[in-house]
């Protein structure tokens, strides 16, 4: 009886030092890192479990305080470096009460904080993710956004606008050797951009610079921050079988369209981003809604009617250097591609997934053929359709038509939107009789 005894009472001496275990189990960061931007910080703490957490701000000095409940310190912290222009330094702090960890982020200047939680996704963690954005830019702080007009200057550059897909915390599609997709489209981007920057008449302008986050909204706004004629993001397809391969150039879908210009009415703050002067015009009149609503549907339909244009020459041009996943332009509801006022593509150059196709994506020689398919397909169309005030404009030459059977002067008049006299004069005719074959120089209209 009394082994009996000795055996129960042991038995629940382990049950009590599990349990005690189980509540006394803590939390763990396993990892710090720091992805900085131009415009925002993101860290990312790894952890072990999910995490339990509360943060506040405090002045003189400024500081984001993040507390951690029944959470281990990680062992060190990363060091944040001299140039960094919103963290200066990342430090632990006396917490809450022992089983706690509070972290303080010493600050620069003013910032918004954005702190939230992530789940597993294999082979990542838990992770708590805290976003810091710059509040000396209008577009995280809560002064209006001004508008920026467009001065009317003779010879101006066309502005390309070009978008590397992902960066940072987020890596996009990983492919089967374990290349990462943000380092795909960011030397992609970048040798698009020393194309376009050679180019006498156009200017490229980069929405990141380097490894770091970009929130999809941001990248369009950046775009239009720097006064985009045309977006265009750079991106690797991927899918959960290595089969599929190809490249493939995406527009936005008219209903995607439509609902973002329903977002945009309703804030009426934004109308002068997109309307301009306009904006000034139907201010405070009883019909300012449907006004706007009829500005922004042209502006709409300009952008869409380009973006297709201009992704069908960029099918035609990258199937010469690689294969097509498809054949035609597709649309999609893509939010990078959301802009009313920029034509906007997004080019999937590839799919990731592929092991042949990784290996092509990683090439340099592959990567700069890419690049100046795209290239010469956006030039190409603005060559043909040059903003008026741009030097592509003076310097265009008279567009030429080869006539066809059927045709006559006041149907290609009609078509080119010029005169049946223009057309006449401009080519030196002295009756309305065309031939097959013949070559006409079109006037501008």
């Amino acid at each position: 009886m009394r082994s009996i005894g000795f055996l129960i009472n042991s038995f629940f001496s382990i049950i009590v030092m599990m349990l005690s275990f189980v509540v006394e189990a803590k939390n763990d960061i396993q990892g710090v890192r720091v992805w900085p931007s131009p415009d925002s910080t993101r860290v990312v703490f790894d952890l072990s479990d999910k995490p339990d957490y509360s943060y506040f701000m405090l002045k003189n000095p400024l500081r984001l305080v993040v507390d951690f409940d029944n959470t281990g310190k990680a062992d060190e912290l990363p060091h944040i470096p001299d140039e960094h222009r919103i963290i200066t330094k990342i430090r632990y702090s006396k917490a809450k009460d022992s089983k706690s960890t509070r972290v303080v982020f010493d600050l620069s200047g003013s910032a918004k904080p954005v702190v939230f939680a992530l789940a597993p996704t294999p082979p990542k963690k838990h992770r708590l993710v805290v976003d810091l954005y710059a509040q000396q830019t209008s577009l995280y702080s809560n002064e209006k956004p001004q508008s920026k007009k467009r001065e009317r200057v003779s010879d101006r550059d066309i502005i390309i606008a070009v978008d590397a897909g992902h960066g940072g915390e987020d890596p996009g599609s990983i492919g089967p050797s374990g290349t990462y997709e943000k380092n795909v489209t960011l030397p992609i981007a970048r040798r698009l951009a020393r194309l376009i920057d050679k180019q006498p008449g156009m200017k490229a302008r980069l929405t990141r610079t380097g490894d770091y986050f970009l929130k999809v909204n941001t990248r369009s706004v950046k775009a239009r921050e720097k006064r985009a004629d045309f977006f265009v993001s750079i991106h690797a397809d991927a899918f959960f079988t290595p089969g599929p391969n190809g490249a493939s150039v995406w527009v936005l879908s008219l209903r995607r369209a439509n609902s973002e210009i329903g977002k945009w009415l309703e804030d009426k703050e934004k109308h002068s981003q997109l309307l301009g002067g306009a904006a000034e015009l139907i201010k405070d009149t009883e019909n300012e809604k449907y006004l706007a609503k009829a500005l922004l549907d042209m502006s709409m339909d300009h952008s869409m009617r380009t973006a297709v244009q201009v992704a069908d020459e960029v099918v035609g041009e990258l199937k010469k250097v690689t294969k097509l996943h498809k054949k035609k332009p597709q649309s999609a509801n893509l939010g990078v591609l959301k802009s009313p006022d920029i034509p906007s593509i997004l080019v999937e150059t590839g799919f990731i997934s592929n092991p042949k196709e990784e290996r092509l994506l990683k090439s340099s020689n592959h990567q700069e053929k890419l690049a100046r398919a795209i290239f010469k397909s956006i030039k190409s169309y603005y060559k043909r359709n040059p903003p008026d005030d741009s030097l592509f404009a003076r310097l265009k030459e008279p567009d030429q038509h080869v006539v066809k059977s059927g045709e006559s002067l006041s149907l290609l008049a009609s078509r080119y939107g010029v005169s049946v006299a223009a057309l006449k004069r401009a080519n030196q005719l002295t009756k309305d009789i065309l031939y097959v074959g013949q070559v006409l120089t079109i006037p501008k209209a």
